[in-house]
């Protein structure tokens, strides 16, 4: 039975709904930029956030170095997401926390298998993980727990008082809820509102 090469384009669109059906209800978005790598997807659940590597049979392992140092520090869990060529060596290059999903195609149909459960990550960090909010979403959390609206403060300031008063499990909750409900329409908006003043977000 002949396997076909997948690429990265292969992956991901059967690839997303096989995480729905296997997490429930979940939210992907693609492309996210953190800290100085960017992360294939993210998908959101209503109690946690998974980064999503990609590693396709066209793919290495040059900068996945880098890249599993930065999903770290962002999100709760991690999948690694790898095509045949990887799925034998792929755990030399990854943490133990790290899950790890296998995908081959095979007489039309693209099958995956969690090889490894992702375990919560040791390392990510809450003022990172934070600052993937907008402004707006942390006044909205602000708003939820009776906190004042900083409105004069910086967005870094408004997220350390959310750490501070906030107790994490709820606040975890409260973050994925905020981006489970992000418009993306509303991007350029919010995105190029002034940095200081009243006018902030």
């Amino acid at each position: 039975m002949e396997k076909k090469i997948l690429k990265d384009k292969d992956i991901r669109e059967p690839l997303f709904d096989f995480l729905e059906e296997t997490f429930g209800k979940t939210r992907i978005l693609e492309e996210k930029t953190m800290g100085k790598s960017r992360a294939d997807a993210v998908m959101i659940t209503p109690e946690a956030l998974y980064g999503i590597e990609i590693k396709s049979d066209a793919d290495t392992y040059a900068r996945l170095e880098r890249q599993v140092k930065d999903y770290d520090l962002y999100y709760d869990y991690n999948y690694a997401v790898v095509g045949t060529r990887h799925g034998m060596h792929i755990a030399e290059h990854l943490p133990p926390w790290w899950g790890i999903i296998t995908v081959e195609r095979t007489e039309g149909e693209t099958d995956f298998y969690i090889l490894r459960k992702a375990a919560l990550n040791p390392k990510v960090d809450w003022e990172r993980k934070i600052g993937i909010l907008w402004r707006p979403e942390l006044a909205h959390i602000q708003e939820l727990n009776h906190l004042p609206g900083y409105r004069e403060k910086s967005k870094k300031f408004v997220q350390k008082k959310l750490l501070e008063k906030i107790p994490r499990e709820l606040l975890q909750l409260q973050l994925c809820e905020e981006l489970f409900e992000r418009d993306y329409s509303l991007a350029a908006e919010i995105l190029q509102k002034p940095s200081r003043g009243k006018k902030r977000v």
